[in-house]
């Protein structure tokens, strides 16, 4: 945001893209001055009141009136002819209260989720950050039992594709969490066909090509994945796969700058080279204790932070359901009483 000397408008109103993101609108109640690439709205308060014409113009779908074949676009014209409910302002009143306790409790929830990501990130900082002499460096490789890739079955083959059963996980499904489910499946002859092959479960997964390279994830079942997928199955003797997690997490950016070639692509010699702190890595019993005491601490605040299951992601998409489904509800009204924009 940037700021004028003087203003375009003074009074509440609804800000509506013309360009672009034509869905994300805005409501202001403060003095203001807009880009062109944006309309406001002159609203007479005697019919509607201003906050809750914005909530109703969130429900008609404006993202989806594109009236252009580039860049997204939006007319006046399109707009003077949607139709605005106005039922009476007291009942408008207590509408707008509603979802506004609403909003206000998913921004209170948003702001708790930066919170803690800002704690985890701190702890993992701390716990993950070792003195001279603290640690034995190892690499990745020297923890890894076994190193796997995979392949990419030929695309648009009814035979390797249609009624699958085996996930096959691509490198957009990598995001620094627990894989459960994969969003496409193929078959045992896609299998027989490509370099896809079975990996076993909790592996370290690590994209090594393009735009994803270097985020990981933990497989939680077995799966196959495509040739952009790196898989480290970790010697349980020598780590703990959820240690070697978070420190790759921790390290994305390093691993990601160890990138070659135009697409910045890994390999298995990088990625297994890449150096690792081992804590009293001469007592095996006693370093696996120490990793799973850390592990411990940034699981519990990763869960927190990160997880859709548990934790505030998982509390917010709730109420963000809960909030649609009653400004959905709310805002239905018989097509008689309406007003122009």
């Amino acid at each position: 945001m940037r700021y004028a000397n003087t203003y375009a408008y003074n009074k509440p109103s609804v800000l509506i893209p013309r360009k672009g993101s034509l869905g994300n609108l805005f409501f202001v109640d403060v003095p203001f001055w807009n880009v062109d690439t944006i309309f406001y709205t002159e609203i007479d308060e005697a019919q509607i009141r201003p906050k809750f014409l914005y909530y109703f113009l969130t429900t008609v779908g404006l993202g989806d009136m594109n009236q252009a074949g580039g860049v997204p676009s939006q007319t006046q014209s399109v707009l003077n002819e949607l139709q605005i409910p106005v039922p009476p302002l007291e009942v408008q009143r207590e509408i707008v209260n509603v979802l506004d306790t609403f909003s206000k409790l998913e921004a209170e929830l948003e702001a708790e989720l930066k919170a803690r990501k800002k704690q985890y990130n701190y702890y993992r900082e701390q716990l993950l950050s070792f003195e001279e002499g603290e640690v034995e460096w190892k690499t990745l490789g020297d923890v890894t039992k076994k190193w796997y890739s995979g392949g990419t079955p030929t695309a648009g083959e009814p035979e390797y594709y249609d009624d699958g059963d085996i996930p096959w996980l691509r490198t957009q499904e990598v995001k620094f969490s627990d894989i459960e489910i994969t969003d496409v499946k193929i078959t045992q002859a896609a299998v027989k066909a490509s370099s896809a092959k079975w990996i076993p479960a909790n592996c370290v997964i690590i994209a090594i090509s393009g735009a994803t390279a270097g985020r990981s994830a933990i497989n939680k079942i077995p799966l196959t994945t495509n040739q952009h997928c790196g898989c480290l199955e970790i010697d349980s003797t020598k780590a703990l796969y959820r240690y070697i997690f978070h420190w790759v997490s921790f390290n994305y950016e390093t691993i990601k700058s160890l990138g070659q070639g135009p697409r910045g692509d890994l390999n298995s010699s990088i990625i297994k080279n890449f150096n690792l702190p081992i804590p009293y890595a001469d007592d095996p019993e006693k370093s696996l204790a120490e990793q799973a005491r850390i592990v411990a601490i940034l699981d519990k605040f990763d869960a927190l932070a990160n997880s859709t299951r548990e934790g505030l992601p998982r509390e917010i998409e709730l109420r963000q359901k809960q909030y649609e489904y009653y400004r959905d509800l709310l805002l239905v009204f018989p097509k008689r009483a309406v007003v122009e924009m």
